[in-house]
């Protein structure tokens, strides 16, 4: 076994992206702990940040939303206990390998979006969305935040528990990662 990545071989790498495999497969119980992280925490507002997150998810699902804006929708603040003033590109940046383009744009986004219901209040600019007008991810970053990030914290609203959300959550993180890499494989004997 090596102690520095100049000495691994191919053989090395095998069992490491073997592990990587299995360890990949509890992707969603982690999520889903981590989300969790969210609930003691309502920082004045009507609900705690983890029944938002699952008031943004239940919103989503039942305007119809497909599995992966559904997710997007759960995990849209997953970054705020690591990184509140910067959780939109941090959850961004953790659903990019399995989400589309346009879905991670509008996750690294939506804070600005949002912005326009209350930017003003803390001294910032209301309508910093604009500025991305025409992007092609404009419209569904605004229907996002218009329609079920922002209405998202109503403590009388029929949110549903996390399990609501699994089957989405094992479809999205059981794909294969936008433009993953194949795994190395250890090489074959030679002919002889």
């Amino acid at each position: 076994m090596f102690r520095h990545f100049d000495e691994a071989t191919a053989e090395d790498w095998v069992p490491i992206g073997e592990k990587f495999d299995i360890f990949q497969t509890g992707l969603v119980g982690q999520l889903v702990a981590h989300l969790r992280l969210l609930e003691p925490h309502d920082l004045g507002y009507p609900i705690d940040r983890y029944a938002h997150s699952l008031q943004t998810a239940t919103r989503a699902l039942r305007a119809g939303a497909d599995d992966e804006m559904v997710v997007c929708a759960l995990l849209h603040d997953i970054g705020d206990t690591l990184s509140p003033v910067n959780h939109g590109p941090m959850a961004a940046a953790m659903l990019a390998p399995y989400v589309s383009p346009l879905n991670a744009w509008m996750i690294e986004h939506h804070e600005e979006f949002q912005g326009y219901y209350y930017a003003e209040y803390f001294g910032g600019n209301k309508h910093a969305r604009d500025q991305y007008e025409g992007h092609p991810a404009y419209e569904r970053t605004a229907r996002f935040t218009d329609e079920w990030d922002q209405k998202a914290f109503d403590p009388d609203y029929d949110t549903l528990p996390i399990e609501a959300f699994l089957p989405a959550m094992e479809h999205v993180f059981s794909r294969k990662p936008w433009g993953e890499h194949t795994r190395v494989e250890a090489p074959s004997e030679p002919a002889l």
